[in-house]
């Protein structure tokens, strides 16, 4: 078995991530590759990003092969697969060795429910109760856990964080737990924080599973400050996120162990992101898109405007848009990826993506509303029908 550290000179190691214009959700990503070369000096590895940070997943594939890389490893840097794990990032890498047919790429897999990272969430947990292990069965009892998922368009990914919050309510012995979204999806953090406030709890702590910060980090500790400032009766606890800590960056060891040594779908379908892209590509269900990877100069002139995009495009035929970040535009663009984007089911769950109309959200997103949704979220921002960390 070849794993990480026995990786021959010809071999290298690429981590996939979404990007974001918060530089700091650049910077920390970065520190991922750099965990592994400390662990692995001789180790050929580098990252990209789909899309608004540098380098671009092109950029560090380029990287790679001018090194005489002719096998890449590469690994979506993302917690769970939804699109970008599914279709962005492997529409990407097929692109590029169809330019390069003498290079070897190999996809991994998300990084998932794996017990490492479990654990890593359960010990920002801990951190914020003050506390270095898990109290006796009890303790806990009078407090209440609610943890907030990304959200997206998909699912299995929503319902994967739902896992995340039973387990580790169950582990740890909390009161009573609840999953809230920042995006996409129901119920959305700023909701989920008021019916929470109904269940009694004095104590509760916010646990935003991500891996690094940005804007959707800073909006769901300011929900929660709000809330905190309104309800002076409750003590809320905000958790940190995960963050490049050693339990992180062990997975992603056993993710790009994994990718070296599954060399062909039958081994592992759960392995084989790219495999399961390619049949579902011969089947018509997706295409291979020019995403900004494959075009975007790095130059601080392209796509000027200010995205927050720690979010989740649907490249797909047919599938929901999942635009939910926050930023400015005072202009108009287009988003030219050259296919369609079905609107997400529950655009107007009552709980869900219109609770944050009025939070500035992205254009691209605000298009999938009804117009009625609109004015009746805009109509009813000072009423009794919008909870109060949602008013001015």
């Amino acid at each position: 078995m070849i794993d990480i550290a026995s990786l021959g000179d010809d071999s290298g190691v690429l981590i996939c991530g979404h990007g974001s214009r918060a530089k700091i959700a650049e910077q920390e990503f970065s520190l991922l590759a750099k965990g592994l070369k400390e662990r692995h000096p001789s180790l050929k590895i580098d990252y990209g990003f789909l899309e608004y940070s540098a380098p671009n997943i092109h950029t560090a594939l380029d990287r790679l092969l001018a090194q005489g890389v002719k096998k890449i490893h590469a690994v979506p840097g993302m917690l769970f697969a939804a699109t970008h794990a599914k279709n962005d990032i492997p529409s990407v890498l097929t692109t590029y060795q169809q330019k390069h047919p003498q290079l070897e790429i190999s996809y991994g897999r998300e990084l998932g429910l794996e017990n490492e990272m479990i654990r890593a969430f359960e010990q920002r947990i801990l951190e914020a109760m003050g506390l270095s292990e898990t109290p006796a069965a009890g303790e806990l009892y009078d407090t209440m856990l609610v943890v907030v998922g990304r959200g997206t368009s998909v699912v299995e990914a929503n319902a994967e964080a739902a896992k995340l919050t039973r387990t580790v309510c169950e582990n740890l012995g909390f009161g009573w737990s609840e999953t809230v979204y920042s995006g996409v999806t129901f119920p959305s953090v700023g909701r989920g924080l008021e019916m929470a406030l109904k269940l009694g709890f004095k104590k509760i702590v916010v646990a935003p599973y991500f891996l690094f910060g940005g804007r959707l980090i800073d909006r769901i500790y300011a929900y929660v400050d709000k809330v905190a400032q309104e309800n002076p009766q409750v003590e809320f606890l905000k958790a940190d996120y995960l963050r490049a800590q050693d339990h992180v960056i062990n997975t992603f060891e056993l993710r790009i162990n994994e990718t070296i040594n599954a060399t062909n779908a039958s081994e592992s379908s759960q392995l084989n992101l790219m495999a399961d892209f390619k049949d579902r590509l011969a089947r018509g269900e997706v295409d291979v898109h020019h995403h900004h990877a494959e075009y975007q100069p790095e130059t601080s002139a392209s796509h000027e405007h200010d995205h927050a995009h720690d979010h989740d495009h649907s490249h797909t035929h047919d599938h929901g848009h999942s635009h939910d970040h926050d930023h400015s535009h005072g202009h108009s663009h287009g988003h030219g990826h050259g296919h369609s984007h079905a609107p997400y089911k529950h655009i107007a769950h009552p709980h869900g993506p219109r609770t944050m109309i009025n939070d500035n959200v992205c254009c691209c997103f605000m298009a999938q509303f009804p117009s009625e949704i609109i004015a009746q979220e805009q109509q009813d921002l000072n009423s009794d029908r919008v909870p109060t960390c949602k008013k001015p």
